[in-house]
């Protein structure tokens, strides 16, 4: 491995960072983070990085300043003369604020697009999008990177797969439903969603015979869990058998996880890319890492190689 690749974690995806430099048989670089008491935040890397290939892991969920650590880590690494910077952004947070479709409203999706690029990184990679069209919000290159690989792996050898359909939460979700299903083999179903305001919708009528089934809900994040728990109930209503979920990014928001508790889905199977609350270890919850993925994406660009194997195992 050349010695010029170094991989650095901020603070809210330590435990995923860690697993990423496994894979790759290095220890990640060192780096000093400080927070001041007034909320300041501090950033100096401890090791030499003129001329590396440095890889920044930091999801940007929730509280901000995880966004401004990473402003902060790209900063401090260009004028440390890194050769090349590379934001990787495992959950690419306020990504839900991707349009104006009211007046009088912030793009903010866009705005941290730029704030990114201004703070210095040369490339940008992110797992599973709300909108893939955020890709564009970037003038550097960026590569996409979907938990479909692991996730339908994992699917494919649960006990209940023989007897399942494939469920979208929304007319939104379709394509990434009917790459899972067609993957897996399986039936699909949709749901028609109203949604009156953010953070509340409401079940209005379910596309397909899920009559008898084990219902598998996706989704790309779960926050407040009302979609999937409104989702989950209608889908029993409608004579299935049983509900299980799956989403790559477990935001889980207030008491989401106790609400998924008391709901009637059986299982939510989740990815590392954001860590769980510290309310957040329940049986209901299942975790499959993508550390792997995201190892074999950064060797790939550091060895100026394709990604697109990476790719092939979805279509949406």
């Amino acid at each position: 491995m050349e010695s010029n690749l170094k991989i650095f974690s901020g603070r809210s995806s330590k435990q995923l960072a860690e697993g990423i430099a496994n894979s790759l048989g290095q220890p990640l670089g060192k780096l000093e983070i400080v927070e001041f008491k007034d909320g300041e935040l501090y950033v100096k890397y401890e090791e030499n990085i003129r001329g590396c290939d440095v890889f920044i892991i930091q999801s940007t969920n929730p509280p901000a300043k995880n966004f401004l650590e990473l402003f902060l880590m790209i900063d401090a690494a260009r004028r440390a003369s890194a050769k090349r910077i590379t934001a990787v952004i495992p959950y690419y947070g306020y990504a839900r604020q991707d349009r104006k479709n009211t007046p009088r409203v912030a793009l903010s999706a866009k705005l941290f697009a730029n704030m990114i690029i201004v703070a210095g990184a040369d490339r940008v990679m992110a797992m599973d999008l709300h909108s893939p069209q955020i890709q564009g919000f970037f003038d550097v290159p960026f590569d996409h990177l979907y938990s479909s690989m692991v996730l339908i792996e994992h699917l494919s050898k649960m006990d209940f797969i023989e007897n399942a359909i494939i469920m979208a939460p929304d007319i939104g979700g379709i394509k990434m439903a009917r790459a899972y299903a067609r993957r897996l083999d399986l039936d699909l179903a949709v749901i028609d969603k109203r949604r009156e305001k953010a953070n509340k919708s409401e079940v209005m009528n379910i596309i397909g015979d899920i009559k008898g089934k084990n219902v598998i809900l996706l989704d790309d994040l779960v926050d407040t869990a009302g979609t999937l728990i409104n989702a989950a109930d209608a889908a029993l209503d409608k004579g299935a058998t049983n509900v299980y979920t799956a989403a790559a990014h477990p935001v889980l928001s207030g008491d989401a996880v106790e609400r998924l508790r008391k709901s009637a889905i059986k299982k939510l199977i989740v990815t590392d890319t954001i860590p769980l609350p510290d309310n957040g270890h329940s049986d209901i919850l299942e975790v499959v890492s993508v550390a792997e993925i995201f190892g074999k994406a950064i060797m790939a660009i550091h060895e100026e190689r394709s990604i697109s194997t990476l790719f092939d195992s979805q279509d949406y």
